[in-house]
This record gives C-alpha cells, structure tokens and sequence, in this order.
C-alpha cells in the first residue's frame, strides 16, 4: 500500500473512534443486495495490541456492523465474549445503535452482564461478558468498543497480585494468531501490535496476501496490517481445518521452537510436576507386574492412565495451562485434561524408572512453522533403551489397543526435552496395522431367503471404531448395540446368533465378531430371474469403514482433506445358490492402483456360488486435493458393488 494511503486509513480510524461515526459511512458500505449470502456487514474490525517489556499485552477493539437481513438483526441483538478473569479482563467500553432514519443511541454500560460461561467437563471458571442491544432493523448499524488485556491459556493459580496475572506464561515474549476470515463480510479488517524495540516481532501472512508495514515509534515499533473484503471460505466435506486454509497472521516474539521446547521442559521441572510419592510408586509396581519388556511396561501404564483418569478439568490449585498439575494431585483425584493425564503417565513412567518428558502438539489443525503457540493438546514421550523416543497419548487411546493414537497422524509435536527439540510431524501409520476384515459363508435359497454367518476381525484404529459400540455403553445394551448396528444396513435381519469378544479385554485379543442370521426375503426371486447382492458387499459400519460416509461424486477438491484413520479393508464372502441357468449381470469394477488408496476385487461366479473378494486399502489420513481422484475412485468402487446387484437367470 502507498505510503500516503496507509497514513489515511490510520487516521481514518483514529478519527472515528474519536467521534461518532458519520452516517455516510454506513450508507455507502453496501447493502443486502451487494452481499446476497449475507446477514450482516462488517464495515470495519479494527484491533490494536500494546505489548509491554513482560510480554503482557492489551488491545483496544474497534468494530462497525450494519444489518442486512431480518436474520442480522437478530444475531446482533446482543454481545457476548467469554474470558477467563484468572488471565483475562474484558470490558465492553461503548456500544452505539445508528438507526437507519439518522438517529443515534448510546447503550447503558452499567448494564453489561457478567456471568458463568457454561461448562462441559472443563470446569475452570470461564465466564461471559455479555450486554443485550435489543430490537434492529435491516440498515440499523452498531458500533462496538472492547478493552482486553491478558491471555487465553486456562490460568489457575490463584491469589496473585492484580496484573502480574495476565503476564504470559512464558514471560517476556509475545506471540497472536489472528484470523482474516469471517462468516460474515468484513470490508475492512486492521490489526495494528506495538512491540518495545527491545524485541524481534517474527510474522507471516499465510494463505493470502496482506497490506502491512513497519513505524519506528520511540521506544516501540508498530506493526500494522490491512486487508481488504475479508470473508469466509466456501467448505467442503470433510475438509481439513479451516485455520489450515483460511487467510490468517501468525506473530511471535520468540525465534526458534527450541527455545519453547526448553522452556516447557524447564518450567515443569521447576514447579516439580513429575514429582512421584510411596503411593504411587507402590501402585505402579502393582501394575508392571508381570510385564516382560520394556513395551509391555510402557503398555501397562499408559493404558492404566487412559482408563483410570478421568477426563475432568477442574481447577486443581496452583499451576496453569503449560504448567502440568503435579502427579500427586491428579493421581489423588483421578481426574483432569489431557495435560494432566500427560503428566500423570509422565510421573508414572519416572517412578518406573523410564526416562520420560511432556509434549505439545495441535489436534485436528496444523502448526505453521513458525514459533508461535499453536498447542491445544499435551501428551507424553519417553526414551527408549535404544535412545529413540516413543509417542504416547493417554487421553486418546482409552479402551484402544495403540499408544499412540494413529488418529493424530500427519500433526505436529514439539518435546520438551531437557536438550530441546525442532517442531516435528506424527507419523504415518500403515494401513496393515488398522486391518478390518470380514470373511462370511450363506445359502441362498429359491424363494429368496439368505441364511448365513460371517465373522469380523480389526485392529487397531480399526478395532477400537468397533470397540468402542460396546464400551461406551451400558453391558446390558452391547448386545442391543451391535445388533442395531447391523440392522443399520439389514432392517430386516433375524440374528441367530452372536458372539464377540471381551470388550474390556483390549490388551489381550484384538476384537472378534461372529454373526449367524437369517433374512427372509431378501433376494427378489421371479420365475425368471434371482436378483441379490452379497451381505458383505453392503456399507456396512461405516463408523469404522468411515470412507463410504464420503462423497465420490464429488468432482474436484480445493483444499486437503482428512479420512479418519489409514486403513486396510479385506471382504470375502462365498454364497451358495439355488439351481439357475446362467448369469444375466455380475457386477464388476476395475482394480486401481493408486499412491494413495489401492483397490483389487471383484466377483468369481462357479458352478454352484459366487464369491466376492476385495481388498481397499488408505495409506494416511490426511490427503492434498490433488490425490481426491484417487481417493474418490476407490471409494466408488466399494461404493458401486454395494449398489449394484447380481442377476441370474432361472
């Protein structure tokens, strides 16, 4: 941007925060035929950051909304931000209602609201701010004025002095991710950070391209930047986060990840969250009994951590989101977060006599590389005997054969390792570890009744997709629970018999099915032809099969995508049939090669069956647009013999 424009626009929003807002403004922003999908406008979102020596900052936030639609007026009949007080002051500083027939109202600030934020299972203390604007009109604007100093980690330490509460946990530094998307329009979206020169601001603009530029203001240098006609990102199915594809800024005072990595690790030791007692000691020796090898420790205490800590944030005393609760505390009260199951495997695993350390990384979204904390989920390390350092991750992996869970594939980590560590990236895992295998026999009889059995077998994500039917729920309904799930895909279906394995026995067997039924009528059989498809060919458990839930039709893809888990699939069934003359249609699919998912299979009709055989096979979970065609052709292909049916001459 030209140097007098970017000094214009500054002074513009100066000027309006000043004084009211001039009505020419909001009348020449646009209306609802300017922005037919939209229910309201942001004229303008202006934010300025003030950061001091500490770290701690402040920001000033400046906003214009005109309503376009009926549905608009009734978004914005009211604001509500949520804070944490024990890291964050809100304060709704100014809210104005520009009527569309030129009259201006100022709302009462002595009646903003402050109350609990609802909670589910994090209980921290997290409340609202929250003032009602009341009725508007299509062409009603609202002006709104916040001040926020502090941060967004869940701080929970308490009695501190007044302001030192909203330093960073990492005092000193500085970091913002700051979102240039919106699912309302935005014409204009300014954020301005003023850092003491003392300090390197490191930044990058991703996904996009924005105005920006650099003031030398004294004792501070202020970084300012614009964009233009912000809005939203048109969604795909089971596309990857939007904050992986939207246009966003990332700033951060810190240089290399190896100065976070060592100051997790440090400010852990210092506070003693690994710290382990008799007690625990005493339990962990009652857990590796038994175990032969340094797996099978490792094993044993990660899953007893998955199984017995409950997930459950409350505010434990003293210690606060990168600070991990002490092993003592969590064991006492079985419960906590994903840190503080972390930890509580990372105290364990010491007492053990294992060399183990805390970790970082960002589920279901990526981390850009570049310093800033993009963290939403702690889990743990430990080192080998061979000296490698193996993943682990209590709070994903309860009543789950892995230790890691391969659901967390293709996502950074950062170690908080004594020596510090680079950001790096999960593993793939293979599809052969993640099997789900079907093998059935059934007679088909003239009048169109198919009596059969079959029998499944899975492992790893794969098992713990099926397992997962019967422990999260009640004993008495697991058989309900299975039996509703097959009747899913056959309403009609009378099961004979059933049988499976111990559902809580995850670390011994992985899980078996076997299934005998009847379903009468099932094939159409005139006095002319037999027309049926095999039981196994149908989508069936699609929770573990989960690519039959995508769409092939789908053309083209813009943005990465994520399948749940890598995957092997292998069906074969054999079905007997009644005397007939000859073939009239058997389906058939061409086998595909791909780089990313393989299929091979088909149907061999003999004299007296027919047996269908496939094997599907997705080598990752999270894949770039260009790989959709051959992602989408192998679904197709399961998809098509599940649709089409066999047609025999009587």
């Amino acid at each position: 941007m030209h140097r007098t424009t970017f000094l214009t626009v500054i002074l513009f929003f100066f000027s309006i925060q000043l004084f009211a807002v001039p009505f020419s403004l909001i009348k020449n922003a646009g209306d609802a035929a300017d922005y037919p999908e939209a229910d309201y406008l942001v004229i303008f979102d202006s934010t300025d950051v003030n950061v001091k020596e500490n770290g701690m900052s402040s920001r000033d936030i400046h906003k214009l909304y005109k309503v376009l639609t009926p549905e608009g007026a009734k978004k914005l009949n009211h604001f509500k931000f949520r804070y944490d007080p024990l890291s964050a002051y809100t304060k709704i500083k100014k809210v104005k209602i520009y009527r569309k027939d030129g009259t201006v109202e100022e709302l009462d600030m002595d009646k903003e609201k402050d109350y609990p934020a609802p909670a589910r299972m994090i209980y921290w203390g997290a409340r609202h701010k929250m003032i009602n604007v009341g009725r508007l009109e299509p062409g009603d604007a609202v002006e709104l004025v916040m001040f926020r100093k502090g941060f967004t980690y869940a701080l929970l330490q308490e009695d501190v002095p007044s302001d030192s509460r909203y330093v960073p946990p990492m005092e000193g530094h500085f970091y913002d991710i700051v979102e240039f998307w919106n699912n309302q329009p935005i014409k204009k979206k300014v954020y301005k950070v003023k850092i003491p020169n003392s300090k390197t601001l490191y930044h990058q603009f991703y996904n996009g391209r924005v105005y920006k530029s650099k003031y030398n203001l004294g004792e501070k240098t202020q970084y300012t930047f614009i964009k233009n006609n912000v809005g939203d990102i048109s969604k795909e199915p089971h596309m990857v986060a939007t904050s992986d594809v939207a246009p966003k800024l990332i700033i951060t005072t810190t240089k290399e990840w190896e100065q976070k990595s060592l100051w997790f690790y440090n400010v852990n030791k210092d506070y003693g969250s690994f710290e382990y007692n008799d007690t625990i000691k005493k339990k962990v020796d009652e857990i590796l009994q038994g175990a032969e090898t340094e797996i099978d420790s490792i094993s044993k205490l990660t899953h007893w951590v998955a199984d017995n800590i409950r997930y459950s944030g409350l505010s434990m005393g003293e210690g606060e989101g990168y600070t991990l609760h002490k092993g003592t505390v969590v064991f006492r009260d079985r419960c906590g977060v994903c840190k503080d199951k972390a930890g509580m495997l990372v105290t364990m695993l010491r007492a053990a006599g294992f060399e183990s350390y805390a970790a970082m990384t960002m589920a279901g979204s990526e981390i850009e590389d570049i310093p800033a904390d993009q963290f939403n989920h702690s889990i743990t390390v430990v080192k080998l005997s061979n000296g490698e350092y193996k993943l682990l991750d209590p709070t994903w992996v309860p009543f789950t054969r892995e230790l890691w869970s391969s659901l967390e594939q293709q996502q950074g980590y950062l170690l908080g390792v004594p020596e510090g560590a680079d950001l790096k990236e999960t593993p793939v895992s293979p599809p052969e570890n993640h099997y789900f295998k079907m093998n059935g026999e059934s007679t088909l009889q003239a009048n169109g009744t198919l009596e059969g059995q079959f029998t499944i077998d899975a492992e790893g994500q794969s098992d713990g997709a099926l397992r997962s039917m019967f422990t999260s729920n009640f004993k008495s309904n697991w058989d309900n629970a299975l039996e509703r799930k097959i009747r899913e895909t056959f309403p009609r279906i009378e099961i004979l018999k059933m049988e499976y394995s111990a559902p809580y026995n995850y670390q011994e067997e992985n899980m078996h099915i076997s299934i005998k039924y009847r379903i009468p009528n099932y094939a159409i059989s005139t006095e002319e032809e037999i027309i049926f498809t095999p039981v196994l060919a149908k989508e069936l458990f699609k929770n573990v099969n989960y690519h039959l839930n995508f769409n092939p039709e789908l053309k083209n893809r813009k943005y990465p995508f994520t399948d749940r888990c890598s995957r092997l699939v292998e069906i074969e069934e054999t079905i007997n049939l009644p005397d007939y003359k000859t073939k009239a249609y058997i389906p058939s699919v061409e086998d595909i090669d791909g780089s990313s998912a393989t299929y091979k299979g088909g149907y061999k009709l003999n004299e007296n069956s027919i047996t269908l055989t496939q094997e599907i096979k997705f080598n990752k979970r999270k894949y770039q647009p260009e790989e959709w065609i051959n992602f989408k052709n192998v679904v197709k292909a399961h998809k098509t013999l599940a649709k089409e049916s066999i047609i025999l001459k009587k």
